[in-house]
């Protein structure tokens, strides 16, 4: 059966049970769908056999060696995001501007990335792709089929998603989905609603899989595991047909050591909800396999809860700590202080609302488990601080800013004065960026740019802290500094809409009105809903004479918050000055119901009304601006205006009567 074109869809969901033939029959449509000259994948994204990359990883590794061949600059570019999908790359190419988050030894990690990084990673894919193809074959159509999308990891179905939104028209790309009957729905509500899809079901007969026995799976499985000899990058690439076997042979304690390793790398790698497929029951298996491991337990509850963490899940970040906690023996007081300081931030950081108190609380009972228990002074010393940095924290949440500023700077004077020079740069240059935080929110803004630049000092390739120095330098007014900074963060850093935005705010300041578009495109490129962006392009687009672009942008954000009564009224502005009066008055006069006190709102409407012909409205409008007025030069100019307006009405009145007496012509 082939799928009839009726119109052009961006994607087609092909519904048909996983033991039939359906990766064959994926593989037909599209085929039969390219064409002559296009080019077909087939990928199968199920996470249980590629894990959290899987489909994306098989469909990078069939066009990486011709964008090697015939790009390498692409692959330099874009090296950061290509090894995670294809992680042997990392024995080839060396990822620069790694910051001191990436190079931090294990134990000296103090912040762990947030969960935007990895679709960041995404979005910098489809940049090397929009950039391979499109300059290479841009009107060669691909189809792309994803065999069990809906059986994918957050990774996969977003990279595809975006794949298709970002560049599905632009460069020809349509997607053809396999997955189980019934799925479709939800599948579609996935993808943005202005990208249209067919769905076919079919009733494809069932086929014979031949299995494994618990023998052969346990023989194989030995076998890939010597071969692979300890090697983390040759685990993480053979995770999953590892945990396949093993689980085929029934051996429990192999499926606890490989899915710790994958709970442990993708926690690390910020992929934070994938991580959860390997940690979700992991405990519980623990205990039943190796209850005396402590280590490993402990390493399974700190790894899980950093999980809930990333992904801002206090509640049940909470409530799997409630449980896990009599896991942590009691003597193990190092442990304890660490578990209680990340219940101490569910509470007090990523709560919704915040419980401060609680979260005082549990940093209390984390610093009585440190001097309860025998450590190296060293690790001591770094331990209080790292706690006491917590409550600088909420501190700064209570606006308590002194007393978090001073917090910090003992802090760090006393790692400083106890530890090597070597020692905890990370979180040092963390203490130093807390403090600058703090500074900014209280609108110190020179001590916030002296703290900023000191921590970019000590960690240059951060590049949130240039984008987050950027702000403060366009706050100041310090345009060419904070373009630098924007700049500097977007070479940094796989792509993330926020420094675009800025960006775009900052060259639009100065006046560099084509820049500030692009920007502001690039942006929305990325995040299409972001408001900020798109009332930065509207601007900038008005500014340069560009009015049905600008409507356009307008009215999008509008549609994301139609409260914005500035954006009313700018919009208004525009239908004036293309002559659509009507729609001028409907704009102004509903920013005036929402920012009724604005003399200029009523002034404008005036305006609108006297050009119409409705002399008395606009006559009410102008002196319902001179009442709001409380300049006596505007007032004046407003005594004029509403002068004006009446000589008006009354030649329009005089005229009309001479008008009503004149004979008609014979």
């Amino acid at each position: 059966m082939v799928i009839a074109m009726k119109q052009e869809p961006a994607f087609f969901i092909l519904e048909a049970s996983e033991e039939s033939a359906r990766t064959s029959l994926l593989e037909q449509h599209a085929k039969s769908l390219a064409g002559p000259g296009a080019r077909t994948f087939l990928n199968d994204c199920a996470f249980e056999t590629g894990g959290p990359w899987a489909g994306v990883n098989t469909f990078f590794a069939a066009i990486f060696p011709e964008i090697e061949s015939e790009r390498p600059d692409l692959v330099e570019k874009h090296i950061v995001e290509l090894v995670y999908v294809l992680p042997h790359q990392r024995r080839r190419y060396t990822v620069k501007h790694r910051n001191l988050t990436d190079l931090a030894p294990r134990e000296e990690r103090s912040r762990f990335f947030a969960a935007d990084r990895a679709y960041r990673v995404l979005q910098g894919l489809i940049d090397l792709i929009q950039k391979w193809k499109g300059e290479k074959d841009a009107d060669v159509p691909w189809v792309i089929a994803c065999d069990s999308y809906d059986r994918a990891s957050i990774m996969s179905r977003t990279f595809f998603k975006e794949l298709s939104r970002r560049l599905g028209t632009q460069l020809h790309i349509t997607l053809v989905l396999g997955v189980t009957p019934g799925a479709a729905q939800k599948v579609q509500s996935f993808f943005p609603s202005h990208l249209t899809s067919i769905v076919v079901t079919l009733n494809a007969p069932a086929i014979s899989r031949q299995s494994i026995e618990p023998t052969e799976a346990e023989r194989q499985a030995s076998s890939l595991e010597a071969s692979i000899a300890g090697d983390r990058i040759e685990m993480q690439c053979n995770l999953a047909q590892l945990l396949r076997l093993w689980g085929l042979s029934g051996r429990k304690d192999k499926l606890l050591e490989y899915r710790h390793f994958g709970l442990e790398t993708y926690n690390t790698l910020g992929l934070y909800e994938d991580a959860l497929y390997y940690g979700t029951g992991l405990l519980d298996l623990a205990l039943e396999v190796a209850p005396s491991e402590e280590r490993l337990i402990w390493s399974i509850i700190v790894k899980m809860m950093m999980c809930y963490m990333g992904l801002g899940n206090a509640d049940v970040g909470i409530e799997f700590a409630e449980t896990a906690v009599k896991n942590i023996p009691a003597t193990r007081h190092l442990w304890r202080a660490q578990f209680f300081y990340l219940v101490a931030m569910f509470y007090a950081r990523y709560s919704k609302p915040r419980n401060l108190t609680r979260g005082e609380e549990y940093l209390e009972l984390a610093l009585q488990e440190l001097e309860a228990g025998e450590l190296p002074e060293d690790l001591r010393h770094f331990e209080t601080v790292f706690n006491r940095n917590g409550l600088a924290m909420i501190r700064s949440f209570e606006k308590r800013h002194e007393e978090a500023i001073d917090l910090c700077k003992t802090g760090l004077a006393r790692l400083n004065e106890h530890l090597a020079a070597d020692k905890h740069m990370l979180h040092r240059s963390i203490l130093i960026y807390n403090i600058a935080q703090v500074y900014s929110s209280m609108g110190e803004t020179a001590e916030a740019i002296q703290y900023y630049s000191e921590a970019i000092a000590m960690d240059p390739n951060y590049s949130e802290y240039y984008n987050e120095r950027g702000n403060l330098y366009m706050r100041e007014g310090r345009l060419d500094e904070a373009l630098a900074d924007y700049l500097r963060a977007v070479e940094l850093s796989s792509p993330y809409y926020e420094v675009f935005t800025n960006l775009g705010q900052c060259q639009r300041k100065m006046g560099a009105m084509q820049d500030a578009v692009a920007a502001y495109t690039r942006s929305l490129e990325l995040e299409p809903l972001h408001t900020l962006a798109l009332l930065g392009r509207a601007q900038a687009n008005e500014a340069l004479g560009n009015q049905t672009e600008a409507i356009r942008d307008y009215t999008a954000a509008l549609d994301q918050d139609p409260a914005q009564w500035d954006a009313i009224a700018s919009r208004g502005v525009l239908y004036y000055e293309m002559g659509l009066l009507e729609e001028s008055l409907r704009d102004i006069e509903a920013a005036s119901l929402l920012n009724p006190n604005n003399a200029d709102l009523h002034e404008n409407r005036a305006i609108v009304l006297n050009d119409l012909g409705r002399y008395d409205e606009a006559i009410e409008q102008v002196e319902k601006a001179i009442d709001l007025c409380s300049s006596d030069p505007e007032r004046e100019s407003l005594r004029n205006r509403l002068n004006s307006i009446k000589t008006e009405r009354q030649n329009k009145a005089a005229a009309a009567g001479a008008t009503a007496g004149m004979l008609r012509p014979a």
